[in-house]
């Protein structure tokens, strides 16, 4: 068991858990390199904060927190993911997971054993842009995920970070295509960067794409900033 898999704590948010109250779990380590990342600390660092140090940090917020977001780095690289989601959910909270989709197993496993209350996940780029911005060839896993969570009963938004000078507005509007056709139905979220924290990569400011209202039924873009 890695003893120190968190990197830090944020104690309260009302913004990363969908109309619930909850704390963020900043797993450190991922396995992609997105130039935008607002966390190279946490991608590049190592673990300060162990899981028994955080079960007492939630005992004492039972009636504060509805519950726990796991994100990261990328949280589903750790082996013990489960047990500190059966953890949590024994105090009688929800788990979100906030995931790049490179592990497709780890994530249908949790949601098979109803440790998964809702899920966001990340759709970085289309393939022939992702490598370049993610600095992996780990697109077909995120397809795989996509459709685990299609195919499963969980509540899961998909959401994209959007650099001009990465992902254009043309960009946006064939990811959206893309979802499409894969059958996706909700919302599909966007979030402009805001260069206000040091990134993994320097990058010019960005400029929020304009974009047009896709025509898609059952599927609506939602720019969250």
């Amino acid at each position: 068991m890695v003893k120190k898999p968190i990197y830090s704590i944020t104690p309260f948010t009302l913004l990363d858990y969908p109309n619930h109250t909850a704390c963020i779990l900043w797993f450190a380590g991922c396995n992609m390199r997105c130039g935008y990342c607002y966390n190279p600390e946490i991608v590049n660092g190592k673990g300060k904060v162990g899981f028994d140090e955080v079960l007492v940090f939630l005992r004492k917020r039972k009636n504060l927190l509805d519950g726990v977001v796991f994100s990261g780095g990328e949280c589903t690289m750790h082996r013990d993911l489960p047990w500190y989601a059966s953890e949590v959910k024994r105090l009688g909270m929800k788990v979100k997971i906030d995931t790049n989709g490179s592990r497709p197993h780890v994530l249908e496993n949790l949601i098979d054993e109803g440790l998964v209350d809702y899920v966001a996940l990340d759709f970085k780029a289309l393939p022939e842009d992702f490598e370049s911005i993610t600095k992996s060839d780990l697109f077909v896993p995120f397809k795989e995920s996509l459709e685990v969570l299609m195919g499963l009963n969980v509540p899961f938004e998909v959401r994209t970070t959007v650099h001009s000078e990465l992902i254009n507005a043309e960009k946006v509007l064939k990811m959206a295509a893309y979802l499409h056709e894969l059958g996706y139905k909700g919302k599909y979220f966007l979030q402009h960067f805001v260069g206000d924290k040091e990134t993994i990569r320097k990058l010019p400011p960005s400029k929020k794409p304009k974009t047009e209202t896709t025509a898609y039924a059952g599927l609506e873009m939602v720019w969250r900033n």
